[in-house]
């Protein structure tokens, strides 16, 4: 089957060197130095689902109509890479793998004819250097919020390729990965891995009031957590109850889940590149969703208002730097 990626970055490239592997036709869109290695060499994989290089065809635009679509942008970069290839994406099914919130809807408006599912990558990958993309944590995609029907055909593909599952839950999928998804920021202020921050006591106090602020919002927005790796909506509401010291073993769990490889997280992948990161749509989707129901989210707050600020510095601050900014 004919597949086109969008945004062979660290998730997309990882899905379509899998996909290749298992037999399909792939085609990914890249920019710059990650294009040209792509289009010399393949996308090379390694890490937890094994090492290869896959070669599929790469440009700034995909070339032909696919049979399925795969969105693997950053959340701030999808509308254009969508409109990019809106000609060929029309009409087909399209799936948006893509953190936050905000994904399935800001696409249903630029493919109208198209059936749109989301995605939620519950893996750990790393774009190490251009066309070489290492796996630091295996984990599951769940598929949903899309109709039925493509959801399943958009799993019947996938599954073959790498672990996928249906949801029916999808927005509540989408919350309780948000609460997953609390990780990545705290690494890009300071430049530690994930792990690194998890074992530092002033950083992970302030990562467990990020997560518990987080689910508070969720839960007072309506939200019916999904489970997803462990984390159920039951488990989230003893985490937001329990005494502070003792919610701070949730994310000491998840570092062990991690394992030894240091996991640098997304934001701070971005803020190495010198990219924009998509805070706004982690962090801010917290602060947006408690705006929108009359309360406040301090801490994701502040955190978003640090990221910005290492965006334009490229300075890292130290834990008790963090500490002062976020009471």
């Amino acid at each position: 089957m004919r597949i086109g990626v969008i945004g062979a970055g660290a998730i997309g490239g990882a899905i379509a060197a899998l996909l290749a592997k298992d037999g399909h036709e792939v085609e990914v869109t890249a920019r710059g130095q990650n294009l040209k290695v792509i289009r010399g060499g393949g996308i090379r994989l390694t890490g937890g689902w094994g090492e290869f290089t896959a070669g599929v065809e790469a440009g700034e635009k995909l070339s032909h109509a696919p049979s399925l679509a795969i969105v693997a942008t950053k959340a701030q970069d999808a509308r254009a890479a969508i409109l990019a290839n809106a000609k060929v994406l029309d009409g087909i099914p399209v799936v948006i793998v893509q953190n936050g919130l905000e994904g399935i809807a800001g696409t249903k408006t630029l493919l109208p004819r198209s059936d749109i599912v989301g995605a939620l990558a519950m893996y750990a990958s790393s774009l190490v250097s251009p066309g070489h993309i290492k796996i630091t944590t295996t984990g599951t995609t769940y598929i949903g919020g899309g109709g039925d029907l493509p959801a399943r055909y958009a799993v019947s593909i996938l599954n073959d390729a790498m672990p996928t599952e249906l949801t029916a839950n999808f927005e509540g999928a989408q919350w309780t990965k948000l609460v997953v998804n609390q990780v990545n920021a705290l690494p890009a202020i300071t430049g530690l891995s994930v792990q690194e921050v998890i074992a530092d006591p002033v950083l992970r106090r302030i990562l467990t009031r990020s997560m518990r602020e987080n689910v508070r919002v969720g839960l007072h927005s309506g939200i019916r957590f999904a489970p997803l790796q462990g984390l159920s909506g039951t488990r989230l509401r003893l985490f937001l109850r329990a005494p502070l010291p003792l919610a701070e073993s949730l994310p000491k769990l998840m570092a062990r889940r991690m394992g030894a490889t240091p996991n640098p997280g997304s934001t701070l992948q971005s803020i190495r590149r010198g990219a924009l990161t998509e805070v706004d749509y982690l962090n801010g989707a917290v602060v947006a969703a408690a705006e929108k129901i009359g309360e406040t989210a301090p801490v994701n707050a502040g955190i978003v208002e640090l990221v910005h600020e290492v965006e334009k510095t490229g300075d890292f601050l130290t834990a008790a730097q963090v500490a002062a900014r976020i009471s």
